[in-house]
């Protein structure tokens, strides 16, 4: 039987990441067999574009091809082979994110972004998407307390506002597909959330 494909999506700052180890062990708890990764990244090829992805200026078109690059090279080496084995994938951002970074943050039409898409992944979308959402305020404070910044964290107020925008038009597009995630509560309330969910979601 094929696998299920999960992604987590959020802008910077929503907390998406620090629910990863709970979903893998929530999923591994009912006996399936999980595979993690991220985008950009997720292939040795996709973590050295990552590395020229979040720390190089270019143009915003020639980041969203990027970004597809490492995408197509994710898909055909990792993400579709684990599903095809029964594996679950648990990705750390996928489409959704360049529709809200690139076509939102950077202002990319959104008809080139939809052509990549339907090229890249030929038919391939998550089964269910996790959208951790928070005000733009709580992102950029978050941001402030956190690590050395990457390009993308660098980014002004506005910019967020313009990706959080992004992913909530996605969210209300495709409501089968999403589950959105108050972020902006403690983390064993979300925590909690997210287990429910994914229990529905196996039952």
């Amino acid at each position: 039987m094929r696998g299920r494909f999960i992604t987590l999506e959020g802008m910077d700052g929503a907390g998406k990441s620090s629910h990863i180890e709970s979903i893998i062990a929530t999923l591994k708890e009912r006996g399936l067999e999980v595979v993690s990764t991220r985008e950009p990244g997720g292939t040795q090829l996709g973590e050295k574009l990552r590395e020229l992805l979040l720390h190089e200026s270019m143009h915003a078109e020639t980041e969203t091809l990027l970004m597809f690059a490492a995408r197509r090279e994710h898909i055909a080496t990792v993400i579709e082979p684990a599903l095809a084995s029964g594996a679950w994938v648990v990705s750390d951002r996928f489409t959704d994110a360049s529709f809200a970074y690139q076509c939102g943050g950077r202002g990319v039409p959104r008809e080139k972004v939809e052509t990549l898409e339907a090229w890249v992944q030929q038919g391939l979308q998550p089964d269910m998407t996790l959208l951790f959402d928070v005000p733009v305020e709580v992102s950029v404070a978050r941001l402030a307390a956190a690590r050395a910044p990457d390009k993308f964290e660098r980014e002004s107020a506005e910019f967020f506002r313009r990706i959080r925008n992004g992913y909530l038009a996605r969210a209300t597009a495709q409501p089968q597909r999403f589950r959105l995630i108050d972020g902006n509560r403690p983390l064993d309330t979300v925590r909690q959330d997210v287990v429910d969910i994914l229990q529905k979601f196996c039952a």
